[in-house]
């Protein structure tokens, strides 16, 4: 669930990266685990809806373990 990967975001920034090639270490820092903000970084760097960037994120976190 989302508050795992909030409270350990050092350790999927990475994984972040690698999923969102566009955003750069600093979108990654700024968003802190925060959904919301990686929400909007994503919207933002790809020119998609809050409902694109919400579904991705869903998917990407589906893949975490």
């Amino acid at each position: 669930n989302w508050d795992q990967i909030e409270g350990k975001w050092k350790e999927f920034t990475g994984k972040a990266q690698q999923q969102w090639g566009k955003l750069t270490d600093d979108d990654l820092q700024q968003a802190k685990g925060d959904r919301r903000e990686l929400s909007g970084k994503i919207q933002s760097a790809y020119g998609v809806t809050k409902e694109e960037a919400d579904r991705q994120i869903d998917d990407w976190m589906g893949r975490q373990n």
